[in-house]
């Protein structure tokens, strides 16, 4: 017969192996082994993801650098490269290092010919601001105005004004008559040997707005349309391998507002330019 003291029992985990496996698994914190090879782990796996950001979109996005190829895949490598020759050409203007400016002789000599024919219609065409701003009278105010006393000295001989030229003054009608047609104050063209640039500006009262319609003759140029005075610096738009654009430029404050054209094809470009509106002056080599 069997005693109480012969039944098997099944054999028990000792206490301390309890405790044992209750501290082995709290050694987990939200996935990580809290031990010193899953915090490495953990911050190697960051830093690889850290680095793959700064070389498939950072780099070549901001920079133009494309470490893995995957930057132009993604259009983000050509993005960096506006950016970075941008940047450049701005600096170089600011600072004044830009390419030296030359003209071709056709074109120093249509600029000696368009500054003449401005000088003749002004002696033309202009007149004193001052006789515009005399108020008509009424018919009854010079009905009772008192007559004018005669002045015993004689009044000198008037000096005879000197006529401009026949040639001048038709050059001077011309010219007029072109404006009034084509609705255009001012037009300028630049011819830009590869890598040159030119700049033009407009004085401008804050809030003038001028029209303008520039391009590039059948290729293309970089441009930047910005802003200076009073203190102030503005860039309103950058553009890349543009042929033309027409619209309106309003300043934001009382400067020089206008443009800067550079050529980066490998063949010379003509830049022209047409201006109207609000504006006291151009600025222009």
């Amino acid at each position: 017969m069997n005693t109480k003291s012969d039944i098997p029992r099944a054999p028990q985990t000792p206490l301390r192996a309890e405790r044992q496996a209750n501290h082995d698994g709290a050694a987990q914190l939200r996935g990580v082994d809290a031990t010193s090879g899953g915090l490495i782990r953990s911050t190697l796996i960051a830093s690889g993801a850290a680095a793959a950001m700064l070389s498939v979109v950072y780099l070549p996005a901001e920079y133009g650098i494309d470490p893995t190829g995957l930057g132009a895949v993604l259009g983000l490598t050509e993005m960096g490269q506006i950016k970075q020759q941008l940047y450049a050409e701005a600096e170089a203007d600011e600072a004044g290092a830009g390419a030296p400016i030359t003209l071709d002789p056709a074109t120093l000599a249509r600029l000696e010919r368009i500054e003449a024919q401005l000088a003749a219609m002004g002696a033309v065409i202009g007149a004193p601001a001052a006789l515009t701003d005399i108020p008509a009278q009424t018919a009854e105010e010079i009905a009772a105005a008192p007559a004018p006393e005669p002045d015993p000295t004689p009044a000198p001989a008037p000096e005879a004004a000197a006529e401009p030229a026949p040639a001048e003054t038709a050059a001077a009608v011309d010219t007029a008559v072109s404006e009034a047609n084509s609705g255009w104050r001012d037009e300028v063209s630049y011819s830009l040997a590869p890598g040159e640039g030119i700049e033009v500006k407009l004085v401008m009262q804050e809030g003038q707005t001028a029209r303008f319609e520039w391009t590039a003759n059948g290729s293309v140029v970089n441009y930047d349309t910005h802003g200076d005075g009073s203190g102030q610096k503005v860039s309103y738009e950058q553009g890349r391998g543009v042929p033309d654009q027409a619209g309106e430029l309003t300043a934001a404050f009382t400067g020089n507002h206008g443009w800067f054209w550079r050529n980066r094809t490998d063949a010379p470009v003509t830049v022209t330019l047409r201006t109207a509106g609000d504006y006291a002056e151009m600025k222009a080599p």
